[in-house]
Order: C-alpha cells, then structure tokens, then sequence
C-alpha cells in the first residue's frame, strides 16, 4: 500500500545508550500490529538489533529501519545506537527524518549523549519530542527530570503525558490534551479515569500545556490573554506549529519494557509531527552552488541514497528517502557521481532485517534498493532528463587510529578486501596506505568502533589480525644558514662522473615547503644540468639527516658549480647536488617537527579538572574553555599527535565513558631534548628492522 507524503512521517529514536531506545520501537511495532509481540534486548530477537554483533554485545550499532500504520499514516522508525562510537549512524537517521525522539531515563535524566545530540538537532533546526522511559524503575522521578531537561537546554519543554505512580507504584500516564488516563494491566495499556491522586498534577501541567499552545499560534496567543482557554482542536493547532517550527519540545513519559505511554505517543505522531510535505533539502548544481529544493511528489524523480549495507543473500542494499516524484519497480534513474543510467528494479520496506516488495515509493517515504552495484552512501538518484545532487551527510571525521596487519601474509588480501567493504557501509570508517611509514591504517569514532569492526572480520573471515598505534609522520627541517659544495667524481674505465655543485641554504617559513632559485651566470653549470640537480635536492629532502624523515622548509640557492666536458651529465649532477644538500643540512642546525593537532574535548564539569592536568600532561597547550550549557564544557587545545595516539581510551578512563572529542591537523612544530633523542633512536631502530 502507497502512502502519499502529507501521511508519511519519518522519526528517528535516539538518546544515550542503555535509555531503552530498541524496546521502545519493539512496542511502538506490536501496537501497529507490524509484530506480534515484543522481544527483548537480552533474547537477541529485537527487530532493529539483529546483525551477529549486535546480538552478541546486546547494544545497537547500526540505524536500523522498521515501518508500520497508524491511523491512516505509515511510520518510518529510524532506531539509532546510543555510543558516540556510532554517531555516523546517527547523523544517517537525522538526515533521513523530519523528527526525532529523544529517550531519558527517569532517574538518570539528562546524560552526555542526550546533549550531544540535541546539539546536533539543533544545527538542523530539527523538531523533536522527548519521552522520559523507565518510570517503573527504582527512584524514577519524573518531576526532576523534567526540571533537569528546563535547566540544560533552551526550547520550551511542554508536558503531553504525565506519569501515574512511580517506581514500583507506576501505573500508566495522563494525556493531558484528551485529559484521559492510560493505565497499563495485563492486556496492555487501557482508557480509563484520572486517579485523584494526580489530578493536582495534572491542572497544573495541563495550564503549562495550554499556554505554550498559545504561544504557537499569534490568533490563539491573543484568545488565550483574553479568555485564558483554548479547545482541544485549537491545543492541537498551537502544539502542531510549535512543534513544526522547533519552537516547542513535547514531553511525554512511560515504560517500554511495559508498553506504558505508548498509544498516546503514536496518536501524537499522526496529527503533531511533521510530515516531508514541503520540507527543504539543499540541492547542488554542478558549478557546486546551492539552492533550497522542497520535497514534493509533483516534481522529477530523486532520491538521495543515506545508507548502504551489505548482504549475505540480498547483495548491497542502498536504504534511500525518496525527496521529489515516485519511485516504481520499473522507474528509470541515473546517479549523480557518474551519470550511469539503471533501472530500478525490485524496491522494498523494510522491517528490521525483513524486506518486503513495494509497488511504490512516494516522495517524502523511505525504503531499499536492491542489487545496484554502483551506488554509494550520499549518491543521489534522478530522473533522466535532470541533473540533480544533494548535499550529502555531514559525518564527523574519525578520530582513533591504528595501523593494522593481516596475521599471515597469505591473509593480507582477504583484510583488505573486508576493510574496503566496511567502508562502504560505515562512512565513519576509513582505510588508507601511508607510503611514507609503509603502514595501512584504520580510522575510527574510538576503540569499541575500531574494535567492533575487526571482531566481525576475524570471526567472518577466519583470519587473526594485528595492529599497533601508527608511527606519527615526522619531518625534519633546518634552523640556520650554510654554505658548501660538494664534488663528485668517479672514474672507472671509459667515461667518467663529474660534478661539482655549490649552494646557499636556508631555513623557510614554516608551511613554505621548498624554494629553489639558480643564481649561477656565466655558464659554469650547464642549462641543461639544471633539472637533474633540482631532482638530487628533492631526492635529499625525502630523507633527513637526523632520523631519515621527509625534509621540508628549506631553500636552497645554486650559485657556482663545474663541470666536464665529457664526464659531466645530469646523473652526475644529481647525485653530486643530492650529496651536497645532506652535507649542508649537518651545517645548518637540523631539528625534528612533530604534527600538532588542533583538538577539541566535550567533557561534563565533572572531568574539567582531570582532563585539563592530562592535556597538560601530553604537553597539550589549552586555547579556551567553552561552557556550552547543560553542564558540558568544551575545551580547545593544541596537542602533538604523538601524545594522543590513545587518546579515545584515554578519554573514556578519565570521563567514565562519556566524554568525546574532535581533531584535526593544525601545524608542525620542532621536538628537542629527550624527545627528540627518542625518536631518533626509534626510528634507527625501526630502520635497522626493515633493512
């Protein structure tokens, strides 16, 4: 069945880990019939957590798909892990979704994760709801939670559904728009009366209810000032707008493990929460301009593929959001990236890992296709006749590396070709080869990321793996002037080798690289020698004097020279200015340069001190501290790259898991002293092993 898009609304469920995200989906699926009953996370039989990983650790790791109806509207359900480690699977759900929920624990209230994504909600201008879960358990307290959310973010938060009881007292929620209760029993969640034993609690949420529905809407602000009432179809009015303009939070509250406050919450979805109809996405031309495109099923076909998996049986799935026209079997399509034209094929909804055949797509809805070999996460699918490429996902960078090894080399393309495939999946992941070490290193979100992926390829693969940190790429460069020259000169039977270069050294700028100029008149050197004495410098420069890194700022004048009339070629040339560049770096004060990265560190108050004295510790150089509210500080430092290498566990040690980062390179900057001394020894050894 084919939903248009005024009847489709796309939700994605986040929050901290361990807040019951995956149990809430279970029950928002059995109330819309689309399973019969709910499992739990510790059977390992949940709809959205069902890949070997996800059943064996008993956490999400991917964003899962489900689907079902709800009173005339399909409900696309975007289930999200709750670790920083997968946020880029949080970033997918976001960028599919027109809202999103956010779960707090009744007693743990707001966490670092809670705030982290409501950050990230809020650089999306995004609506969303928050559901207070647990409220069966131990010290849950839903008034402190409520004042918690007040105290660490800006948006109103307003109250839909209030709790009955608490703890092993709970007994279902009020829904304060239909000024009805939910009690839960046995057979689920049933109608009834408001106990009196809230009905204080409910006047006075309701009146906050009421009021922030009037500040939705400019017609009910003045007939609330003046009558101090609104009507039911006229709170729905005001929520609505307050909503849709991320003026207003809603707040509801419940247990998933009891399917307590769950129909109201679905109600609330059909007539609150926005549809696509008419949202925007940033649409880019070829000349990489950008304009607004509004999602709609009168235009063109396009879809923008968020997500790709790899299947045992089904093969590569791309999950897609159709954003304009309607997606059939038989519609024809081309990428973006390449221009290649296809044919769609079979397309599905998705159940968790359960696909089923769809007639169509429309605009606004969300499903998979099949078997297209070619595309990729981020590519966008068009109508023939019309160039169209959205902006793709804005994934954070990886920040934990490691350089990695098959076990036996017999094994090596059997690693590489998983890595390859996992970075198809997870953008968040990476893999590169870095000539200069002769590494192949891994990147990551942190080590359970990291370590998540390599447990999956050594169990799929049979193979062992090994990895360590990767050596940091150092440089060497020079701190003063010199003058020298260099001969060379070799004579074995028949022609000879004759060269003499002499050259002025000097230290750069820092980032200036390399600066050469010839400065030779008169003849002595030959024109036509120039290139091979320019290819001895770059030769030289490849490997220092102190500890045979690449060498860069330095630049190097060529004033006078010799040459033989027969002897003399450009080999000779080279080789003597390659001699005579590392005789002039010995001269001229080398030094090591390390890389410094530009760090920034979410820490709650809690941990500023910890993580400020081990910043200093890794000889970090804080620039600013930055409160960004809700009891988190942001701190900004410039940290050598060799000192952080562990950092994500590090920073997990001292935060007790829930501080995060993110770093990037900033410059290079000189190493003395014992350091220096060490990396020098390091890298003789290291030599000496490899040669």
């Amino acid at each position: 069945m084919a939903f248009t898009t005024d009847k489709i609304r796309n939700i994605a469920v986040a929050g901290h880990g361990a807040t019951g995200k995956t149990s809430f989906v279970e029950q928002l699926l059995v109330a819309g019939t689309a399973i019969s009953a709910p499992a739990t996370v510790e059977s390992g039989k949940t709809v959205s957590d069902y890949t070997p990983e996800e059943m064996e650790n008993g956490i999400s790791i991917h964003t899962s798909l489900s689907n079902m109806q709800w009173d005339g509207h399909k409900l696309n359900i975007l289930d999200t892990p709750g670790s920083s480690d997968f946020v880029g699977e949080v970033v997918t759900a976001f960028r599919a979704a027109e809202s999103a929920v956010i779960l707090v624990g009744a007693r743990a209230g707001v966490q670092i994760e809670t705030i982290k994504l409501w950050r990230r909600l809020d650089r999306r201008n995004m609506p969303r709801m928050v559901f207070i879960n647990k409220m069966d358990e131990d010290r849950a307290d839903y008034d402190a939670v409520l004042e918690d959310l007040r105290a660490k973010f800006d948006l109103t938060l307003v109250p839909i559904t209030i709790p009955v009881g608490s703890a092993g007292d709970f007994r279902g929620i009020v829904d304060l728009i239909g000024n009805t209760a939910w009690m839960t029993g046995s057979d689920g969640e049933s109608r009834g009366d408001i106990p009196d034993e809230v009905r204080q609690d409910v006047e006075k949420y309701r009146a906050q209810l009421v009021e922030a529905a009037a500040e939705g809407d400019d017609e009910l602000t003045m007939k609330y000032l003046e009558e101090e009432v609104l009507t039911e179809e006229e709170i729905h009015r005001g929520i609505t707008e307050g909503l849709r303009d991320d003026k207003i939070v809603p707040v509801f509250c419940g247990s998933a493990t009891g399917g307590s406050g769950i129909q109201v919450f679905l109600d609330f979805l059909t007539w609150a929460a926005p549809s696509p109809a008419g949202v925007t996405e940033i649409m880019v031309d070829q000349e990489g301009n950008e304009t607004d495109y509004t999602i709609s099923a009168d235009s063109s076909l396009a879809a923008m593929s968020f997500k790709t998996t790899l299947d045992q049986f089904s093969g590569k799935l791309s999950f897609v959001k159709i954003l304009g026209g309607i997606l059939k079997p038989d519609s024809e399509f081309v990428i973006d990236r390449d221009g290649k034209k296809f044919k769609g094929g079979k397309i599905y909804t998705a159940l968790g890992k359960k696909l089923s055949d769809a007639d169509e797509l429309d605009a606004g809805d969300i499903g998979v296709i099949a078997k297209i070999a070619d595309a990729h996460t981020n590519d966008t699918f068009h109508a023939p006749n019309e160039f169209m490429h959205f902006r793709p996902l804005q994934l954070p960078s990886p920040v934990y590396t490691l350089a990695i090894a098959a076990g036996t080399k017999k094994d090596e393309d059997k690693l590489n070709e998983q890595l390859v495939r996992t970075t198809e999946e997870d953008k968040t992941f990476a893999v590169t080869f870095d000539p200069e070490t002769h590494e192949t290193v891994i990147a990551g979100m942190g080590e359970l990321h990291i370590n998540t992926i390599l447990n999956r390829i050594k169990a799929s693969q049979k193979i062992e793996v090994e990895t360590r940190p990767p050596r940091v790429a150092y440089r060497e460069t020079i701190t003063k002037s010199a003058e020298t020259s260099y001969r060379h000169k070799k004579q074995s039977g028949g022609h000879g080798q004759f060269a003499e270069v002499h050259i002025r050294v000097r230290p750069l700028n820092r980032g200036e690289e390399y600066d050469f100029v010839n400065e030779i008149k008169g003849g002595s050197v030959s024109k036509g020698f120039i290139p091979g004495i320019e290819k001895g410098f770059h030769e030289a420069m490849e490997h220092g004097v102190l500890a045979g890194y690449p060498v860069r700022d330095v630049g190097i004048a060529l004033f006078d020279g010799k040459e033989h009339p027969v002897d003399s070629s450009e080999m000779a040339f080279k080789i003597a200015a390659r001699g005579a560049l590392r005789q002039a770096m010995q001269q001229c004060g080398p030094v090591l340069l390390e890389p410094v990265m530009k760090l920034a560190v979410f820490v709650e108050d809690q941990y500023l001190g910890d993580v400020l004295s081990d910043l200093s510790s890794k000889r970090g150089r804080v620039l600013g501290q930055d409160p960004l509210g809700g009891g988190i500080v942001e701190i900004d430092a410039l940290v050598p790259q060799a000192e952080l290498l562990r950092y994500a566990i590090d920073l997990k040690s001292m935060t007790a898991g829930t501080g995060s980062f993110e770093m990037g390179f900033d410059h290079y900057d000189p190493v003395q002293g014992k350091i220096a001394e060490e990396i020098i020894a390091n890298s003789t050894y290291e030599e000496q092993e490899e040669h």
